[in-house]
């Protein structure tokens, strides 16, 4: 269970979105905490950090809802990480395992800028190091790895020295 006051507000959905998972729904904490979760979100990383940062990637789709509203509040640009077959001019493309299944990711050219890769959850870690491989592959440079919710005892992700930085940590 989670010590941070913000976990009251999502609701677990038992068996979604197959049998066995216990699925975290931020949709109620949106709702009704928006800006407080944006503002938790962005104390993840320092002043000194926010300025070495040109944009911020949201992984599809939940993602592109922190790093949308991250980019906006630190005047920061947004890069998109899809599914197959919703980017044109795609650069690179890479397949990863889900805890109940499996997916790709794609992304366009990037051009050497320092990114902050965003989710809402990391499970397995498959999705978040997919993008991350992705970011490489396509010219960015990761400066940090970051989502609302880590469930802490189905991974202990990192890439590259990096940890991922999380609001809500689930243990059990």
């Amino acid at each position: 269970m989670s010590n941070h006051y913000l976990a009251k507000y999502l609701d677990a959905v038992q068996d979604f979105p197959k049998p066995g998972i216990l699925f975290q729904d931020i949709s109620p904490l949106l709702k009704t905490h928006f800006n407080e979760t944006i503002d938790a979100m962005s104390a993840l990383f320092s002043d000194d950090e926010w300025n070495d940062i040109d944009c911020l990637v949201g992984v599809e789709s939940r993602g592109f809802i922190f790093a949308s509203a991250l980019a906006y509040k630190h005047n920061k640009g947004f890069i998109k990480v899809r599914k197959p077959g919703k980017l044109p001019n795609v650069k690179a493309k890479k397949s990863y395992g889900l805890e109940y299944g499996s997916d790709s990711l794609e992304m366009q050219a990037g051009d050497g800028q320092r990114v902050v890769i965003l989710d809402d959850l990391i499970a397995t870690g498959g999705s978040m190091e997919a993008a991350a491989h992705l970011c490489e592959e396509v010219g960015y440079n990761i400066a940090g790895i970051a989502c609302l919710i880590d469930l802490t005892s189905l991974n202990d992700f990192h890439f590259k020295g990096m940890r991922v930085r999380s609001v809500i940590q689930f243990d059990d």
